[in-house]
This record gives C-alpha cells, structure tokens and sequence, in this order.
C-alpha cells in the first residue's frame, strides 16, 4: 500500500470517528431505531453533518444534507450504517444521497435489516456512486449491538449486571444489599438502563428492594429527553403487591406469569410466554433489541446456564462479605467440564470499585 493509500485510509477514519462521536448523541433517545451518524465531507473541510436524535424524526444522512446544501454535489458522505432503503416514517436515505449529487459513500457497517440489508448500497452503485464499507467497523457496530443482533438473529443483545463484594456475595443472608458498590458504581448502571429497552428482574428482588430500575440521573444527558426502558417482571406465581413502586407508572411494566385482571386495568402488559427464549423473542417483537438482567442469583443463573447472556457487567467492590452471605450465582456444579468462562473486554475503575466487562467464551458453550 502507497504512503498516499495509508494518507487516504486515515483521513477516512477520522472522518469516520466524527460520524460515530455524532451517533452517540442519540443513543439515549433513538430507541427503537440505530444509532447513525453522518458527515459529509468536500474538498478536505466538512460541510455537512448530522444524527438521528429520535424515532420519527428525520435521519443522520439528511441533517448532514440539509447543512451542506449545493455543497454536498460532488462531495463524500461518512455514515455508520448503511442508508436505509425503504419508506418507514422518513423517505430512503439512499435516494436522499444520490439526489444530492454525492460522488462517494464511506459506510462503517452494513445493516442486516431485511428491509435494507445491501440494498441501501445497492442503490448507490446503481446511481454511480462509488461505495466503501468497512472503514471504523467494529467501532461503529459498538454503537448499535441490539439492533444490529436483533435483526440478524432475531433476539435482543442481553447484558447480566451483577454488583458483588470481593468474595463474590451480591447481599447478606437476610437479603440485606444497600450499598456494596460505591456511588459511582452506582451512577453508572444508570446508563446500561438507559441504553437499554428493557430491564429484566425476578419477582423476589422487587419484593425485597421494592425497586423501580428507571433511569433517575444520567452524568450526560436530560433525564427527561431519553426513551425509559421497560420494567420486566418474572412473576410466574402472580405475587407483584399492587402498591409496588415499580407500578407508580404501570404502563412502563411487563410481567411474566399468570394473567391478572387487575394489572390490565393499571396498563400492564402481561406477557403469556413460559421460557427465557421465547420471553427474549417477544421483546424483540415489542421492539426491544437491547436488554439489562438485574436480578438475584436465581434468576441471573438460569440466564447464563442456557446461554441467553451476550455480555456481563461485573462491579465489584473492596469489601467482603462472608460465606453465609448470598452468591452471585447459584449453580451446582461437579466438574471443571461445567464452568462457565467469560473472555475479559474492559476493566474500568470507577471510585474504588472496579466494573469487568465480560463475554462468555465459547469454550463454555
């Protein structure tokens, strides 16, 4: 490769990192569409560029075409996933391009979305655009797991978040938990709950936190403004009191197990479905492509063992708490053949706790 290949190369990624930093923008408020960014790039100075802010409104590719204007003729579109192809709540951005007289389309990832899936691509080739993909790829496809699995899979992208102490307890033996992890520990699973669509929990840790799993402060970003996820409550014996906090806005609530009059009255999907498979392949028919697990060992466990777990976000604290304390998980298992290994992504010191990013390695599996 010429030195003038490389020059190129890398002023393509960082035209690339701005469209991704431009993504970001919208990854509390876009649910449940992608995150995108775009810019629009002519002569070596950016003259357009822009993100998808929220479902309905317009796309990354025509915030950045309405900046540039007359400028985009001629000009090179960066953009984090592949312009969408089809008619939804906004016209195709493919044709939004080609209409605006762009010479060359940079794409970091493609969508597997059927209903794009190569055919924003494909409209752009056929229109004489020149067309990369691959520039940023595995950094632009951080920015839309869910989506992205879902639409390939057909299941949402599921994150276990467990809080333990240094000899792997998440409470004392009377259920007792507040606070192993430290403030900001604690403040930053307030962002998975906002990237997420859904938050799973088991019947039992409402009945001992009384929690509500919203997204109460965000470090950067209006509370206001962002997309809450949905409380998901597996209650197969029908023991969710009426007066529970996570019901002060019910129609936010999904329940897993017997159908009860009273929550349909209070707005409450109530999910007939008997397996962790077939509840996460009706999330993602609601939608909901991206999920945080916070719940107790049980429930947590019972995740893991049947595979469903795409990524573990570990806190763990300087403290410990003892043997008779309660066990992040609760399996029993007899060999080393059963163990479940995780593969290390990221490890983050946040006050005096550490957060370990996990997923599970295949050798598990």
């Amino acid at each position: 490769m010429s030195e003038l290949d490389q020059s190129r190369i890398q002023q393509d990624r960082v035209w690339m990192q701005r469209a991704i930093a431009l993504a970001q923008q919208g990854q509390y408020s876009t649910r449940p569409n992608p995150n995108v960014g775009c810019v629009i790039v002519k002569d070596g100075h950016m003259v357009g560029e822009g993100f998808h802010p929220k479902a309905g409104q317009p796309h990354a590719e025509v915030f950045a075409l309405r900046q540039a204007g007359e400028r985009a003729r001629g000009a090179t579109a960066y953009v984090t996933l592949e312009p969408c192809a089809h008619y939804g709540r906004t016209p195709p951005c493919a044709k939004g391009l080609v209409e605006a007289g762009v010479a060359k389309v940079i794409v970091a990832c493609s969508d597997p979305n059927p209903l794009v899936a190569g055919k924003g691509v494909e409209i752009l080739r056929q229109a004489g655009i020149e067309v990369e993909v691959g520039i940023c790829e595995a950094q632009a496809k951080q920015l839309n797991l869910g989506f992205l699995k879902a639409m390939a899979t057909g299941l949402p992208y599921v994150r276990l978040k467990i809080a333990s102490s240094l000899d792997g307890r998440t409470a004392m033996a009377s259920g007792e938990s507040k606070w192993i992890t430290g403030v900001a520990a604690r403040q930053d699973v307030q962002h998975w709950r906002a990237i997420s669509g859904a938050v799973i929990t088991g019947i039992d840790t409402v009945l001992a936190d009384d929690c509500q799993l919203n997204v109460r402060q965000l470090d950067d970003a209006n509370v206001e403004q962002i997309v809450q996820p949905k409380r998901v409550i597996l209650d197969r014996q029908g023991r969710l009191p009426l007066d529970a906090k996570i019901l002060d806005v019910p129609d936010t609530v999904m329940v897993m197990g017997p159908f009860r009059p009273e929550l349909a009255k209070l707005g409450v999907i109530q999910l007939e479905v008997q397996s962790l498979d077939a509840l996460l392949k009706t999330l993602k028919d609601f939608q909901i492509y991206d999920v945080l697990i916070e719940a107790g060992a049980t429930l947590s466990t019972a995740f893991l063992q049947q595979h469903l777990v795409d990524e573990v976000i570990s806190y763990v604290a300087p403290t410990l708490l003892g043997q008779s304390a309660r066990a992040m998980f609760n399996a029993e298992l007899i060999s080393m053949a059963e163990q479940l290994r995780f593969k290390l992504k990221e490890v983050t010191q946040l006050g005096d706790d550490i957060r370990l990013t996990l997923i599970p390695s295949q050798e598990s599996l």
